[in-house]
């Protein structure tokens, strides 16, 4: 039976959260239900204290709106602090180390958060920390995002519908997004497809995960420039055609290799043949380019949802590796129970 209260792993198996391939299918599942439990408590107008005088230090080499904003709501809202630590407000890559940087944190912070340019620096910054440390984006993977689409998707789940029957079609470049989907999609045992160009399609490294999961879990994982891969799909999926990874190549060469084929638009929602898909995109968006104003806009989209839903997923990361993941359910169980 269902415990909304009771995870399989009261601890997590690794220190730090830097790639959802570390966690199998279950202890991801822990995640989801306690971010999704202290949610529904919070949205009642319950207040939790379980990261009382506990600390986030936040670590940025890029801007953010939703790292950034939900990080620091979460610690408020359950009693800690975050620092933001920008751009050029720390020593970090001058005059001091990612090794040295990840030490001094440790020895005053809690928990540290890192948004970087190179996967390469979140990797450093937990094997030179004694505190976790979780991967608020790097140019590989996007964790922090993964667990907020699932969390959304299983909110938007078909009734009735098996999850290996549950498709989810992205539409677009190889982002780092698109890549982390698929891990979370196919360690959830759903369809994953890709739809792109095939100078755009995930390489084999991502691939070679997805499948392995499919092999676990099932589901599969498919590229295409197909559009038929679009029919019967209950989720489509888009992000920039060109961000923040890919400084060089100018747009104009990204808009002749996408529209307006890959735009995601009216008509390519009635391409599903699903009256009930529903639209995700991680956001922000550039309007009129991979994505329609009536789309965004519109009663598919649950991209407003999906944000909303980092703050969801915020919370339950800074519980679970904060080390009080059984502590918080049990203060919210035994508060429905007075």
């Amino acid at each position: 039976m269902y415990n909304p209260y009771q995870l399989d792993h009261s601890k997590p198996t690794h220190k730090d959260y830097i790639d959802t391939t570390d966690f199998d299918q279950s202890e991801m599942l822990d995640m989801i239900k306690l971010s999704t439990t202290v949610r529904d408590y919070i949205k009642s107008g319950k207040t939790l204290s379980t990261l009382y005088h506990k600390n986030l230090a936040m670590i940025f080499e890029q801007k953010s709106t939703r790292t950034r904003v939900s990080f620091e709501v979460a610690m408020e809202q359950l009693g800690g602090h975050a620092l933001n630590l920008a751009p050029g407000s720390i020593q970090l890559g001058a005059h001091e180390t990612i090794g040295d940087t990840a030490q001094v944190l440790a020895r005053m912070c809690d928990l540290i958060m890192a948004r970087v340019n190179h996967h390469e620096s979140v990797l450093e910054l937990a094997a030179r920390s004694s505190v976790p440390v979780i991967n608020g984006m790097s140019d590989w993977n996007h964790p922090t995002q993964e667990l907020g689409d699932i969390i959304t998707i299983f909110d938007h789940l078909p009734e009735g519908k098996p999850l290996d029957k549950v498709k989810v079609v992205f539409v677009g470049d190889c982002t780092q997004v698109c890549g982390s989907l698929m891990m979370i999609t196919s360690k959830m045992g759903m369809e994953f497809v890709q739809y792109a160009p095939p100078a755009k399609w995930l390489s084999d490294e991502y691939l070679k995960i997805g499948r392995a999961n499919n092999q676990r879990y099932g589901g599969s994982v498919h590229v295409s420039d197909n559009p038929a891969v679009l029919e019967g799909a209950d989720f489509i999926y888009t992000d920039v055609w060109y961000g923040l990874y890919d400084k060089e190549t100018p747009k104009e060469v990204y808009m002749r290799e996408f529209y307006p084929k890959y735009q995601v638009n009216a008509e390519m929602l009635a391409a599903t043949g699903n009256e009930h898909v529903k639209f995700m995109h991680c956001l922000p968006a550039n309007r009129g380019e991979e994505v329609t104003d009536d789309v965004l806009d519109g009663p598919h989209s649950i991209a407003w949802d999906q944000a909303e839903n980092r703050l969801t997923a915020q919370r339950g990361l800074v519980l679970y590796f904060g080390g009080v993941a059984e502590e918080t359910l049990d203060e919210i169980k035994k508060q429905k129970e007075d």
